[in-house]
């Protein structure tokens, strides 16, 4: 475990108490492993969302097999009721105890925290029952011994400490269920630059039943995840060619980004957004001005030279919004501005950090900016809010969390534009917004973009997985940087507030996300192909391709199976396909001049003519059921 922040995936704000469980379990996890393989070297340890993970550097590659060994060892080590003892250490000593146990990576994080000015930190050291009486009847126990006073004293082989920053349980008894899930191998600090070393996933729960329930809930999830369906249903692929975290988007894929660009382009016309369109590329003076550059460079790809001038990969579109905001005069009758783009953009994810679709160095966003007067902001911002709950119905999202994010004080000039006054002024705007449309949220310091407040939305997928989807932040700064003006009624200059928001992610996260929402079943208007046309023999080919032509006239994405295989394998094939409908026909349809309709979920739906298929279907695509 480490002094280091913990992973951004720990929620601070919720599940303290199991929070702290996990975090003592993988001290237990690091105290079996020292046990068993002494020359080990540790490295960080933290909780994360639903589990934890330890850092190792082994001298030999760790088998896999030896994971049901490293879980006895710790079981063993919980089961001794072992207290959590908090002690603190000057930097030196600190060092010292590092040195001592050969332990680099602590020395690493120690000789950082020395060059900040750190003078003290904390260490946990885990005690076996050190204060209560020998218990005869446990015999894994270590054998201890009683000091005059009859209290039994540690022998010196029953302790391990670790630096920590904490907090941890008071007894390793109240993990009540733990479990080790899988090695993998990990970047130290996530830099593929550094040493690979082995990291051990693990969870821990307060009860047996809630280790089960999360152990199925596991299981489902690998059937559901995105990166195994979108191979399988042809959604997406990443090519080595091509380079990590960069997607190519296959004609399935495709499909189901136009769909979601139409209910985009519907849903903002409505709301009286404008389109516009931005390079992919832009001189390293545009993010210099939008202040990008010092809070963001090491998210940015590494710049090109071109005739004297730097130019960076697009990471966001915000400037370019600006840009083309300040490109004529401005009134407060133009005012709100809402410009809309689905813009392609490029973020340099480290290696070890990317994950499929949902970390990838190409974002595609869903992303607008509203210039709004500070009178129109709480109308425009709650406008923001209530359309991520419109898509959130659509797509049968019942479950979210509002996180209301703040700056601290201690981070402005650094992290955070250095303007206390308008960080004030403005996050107090955000929370009467919310307060006043009784929108519930949670809000976390320290976690603003660094121009402003934000609200991110957590979603919960079907199966209890947390997704950050959507976002909607506050910027008071870049407008300043840019010298975006508009002449208010009263003949004077003023300089609007920009509302930067992204309600559908970007086609990677939230493509990512329905994936496994759905289990790759996806509603019939999303679905790439939505009906497939399963002759049962060749006999009647003028009247199937006559249905055939009929659903594409309708607007349908129909296939026709013509391979030579049985209809049960065809249904098969079409189901592993989630294909939504399947229409069968063989004699009986052709003398009746009908379709038999038969469902993804083996659901037959009778036989219909061919008119009554089309209204079902349109109703059904209409309605976005």
């Amino acid at each position: 475990m480490s002094m280091v922040k913990r992973e951004r995936s720990v929620k601070t704000d919720r599940r303290s108490d199991i929070s702290k469980i996990r975090h003592s379990a993988s001290h237990i996890l690091a105290e079996a492993v020292l046990k068993l393989y002494p020359d080990v070297k540790l490295a960080i340890g933290p909780a994360t969302e639903d589990g934890f993970y330890y850092d190792f550097e082994f001298a030999a590659p760790l088998p896999e097999e030896d994971l049901a060994k490293i879980e006895a060892e710790a079981k063993k080590l919980i089961r001794e009721g072992r207290t959590f003892e908090r002690s603190e250490k000057s930097i030196e000593e600190a060092l010292k105890w590092a040195k001592d146990n050969k332990q680099p990576y602590k020395i690493e994080l120690l000789e950082e925290l020395q060059a900040k000015g750190e003078k003290m930190v904390s260490f946990y050291t885990s005690v076996a029952n050190r204060h209560a009486e020998l218990d005869s009847a446990s015999p894994e126990i270590p054998k201890r011994v009683r000091d005059d006073k009859g209290v039994v004293q540690d022998d010196g082989s029953t302790t391990f400490t670790d630096l920590c920053e904490g907090p941890h349980i008071t007894s390793s008894k109240e993990i009540g269920a733990f479990k080790l899930l899988t090695l993998a191998g990990a970047y130290w600090r996530g830099d593929e630059k550094n040493k690979m070393l082995t990291r051990i996933y693990g969870t821990a729960f307060a009860t047996q039943k809630e280790l089960d329930e999360y152990l199925a809930m596991l299981d489902e999830a690998k059937k559901r995840d995105h990166r195994k369906l979108g191979k399988e249903l042809g959604i997406f692929t990443f090519d080595d060619d091509v380079g990590p975290g960069l997607p190519l988007w296959l004609p399935n894929g495709t499909v189901i980004i136009e769909e979601l660009e139409k209910l985009a382009r519907e849903t903002e016309e409505k709301a009286g957004y404008k389109r516009v369109r931005t390079p992919h590329i832009a001189k390293e003076s545009l993010y210099k001005k939008s202040g990008h550059l010092p809070y963001y460079v090491e998210s940015m790809f590494p710049p090109m030279e071109l005739e004297g001038e730097k130019y960076y990969l697009k990471a966001m579109n915000c400037p370019h919004h600006h840009k083309i905001f300040a490109a004529e005069p401005r009134s407060y009758r133009d005012l709100p501005l809402r410009l809309a783009e689905y813009g392609t953009c490029y973020r340099y994810e480290k290696s070890g950090e990317l994950f499929g679709l949902m970390r990838a160095r190409m974002l595609s966003m869903n992303d607008a900016h509203i210039y709004c007067s500070k009178e129109q902001f709480a109308q425009e911002f709650q406008a923001v809010n209530e359309m991520y709950l419109q898509y959130f119905k659509i797509f049968g999202i019942g479950k979210y969390v509002m996180r209301f994010s703040t700056h601290a004080p201690e981070g402005l000039g650094k992290k955070y534009v250095n303007e206390p006054k308008l960080w004030k002024e403005t996050e107090a705007m955000v929370r009467k917004v919310l307060q006043d449309a009784k929108v519930p949220f949670v809000e976390i310091a320290d976690e603003a973009a660094f121009y402003g407040p934000k609200i991110d939305v957590q979603v919960i997928s079907s199966i209890g997985k947390e997704f950050s989807l959507a976002t909607n932040q506050v910027d008071f700064a870049q407008p300043r940087r840019f010298n975006l003006t508009f002449t208010n009624a009263q003949g004077g200059e003023e300089t609007p507030l920009c509302i930067h928001r992204a309600p559908l992610s970007t086609h990677e996260r939230l493509i990512g996300f329905l994936l496994e929402h759905y289990a790759g079943k996806f509603p019939l208007w999303l679905s790439p192909v939505q009906v497939k046309i399963l002759p049962i023999n060749d006999k009647h080919s003028d009247y199937v391709n006559g249905i055939y032509q009929t659903l594409r006239k309708a607007g349908l994405r129909v296939e026709l199976d013509q391979s030579n295989e049985s209809i049960g394998k065809k249904i098969r094939e079409a189901e592993v396909q989630k294909i939504p409908y399947m229409l069968v026909i063989g004699d009986k349809e052709k003398a009746e001049g009908t379709v038999a309709v038969r469902g993804r979920d083996k659901d037959d739906l009778g036989a219909m003519d061919t008119a009554k298929f089309v209204k079902h279907t349109h109703d059904e695509i209409n309605q976005k059921r």
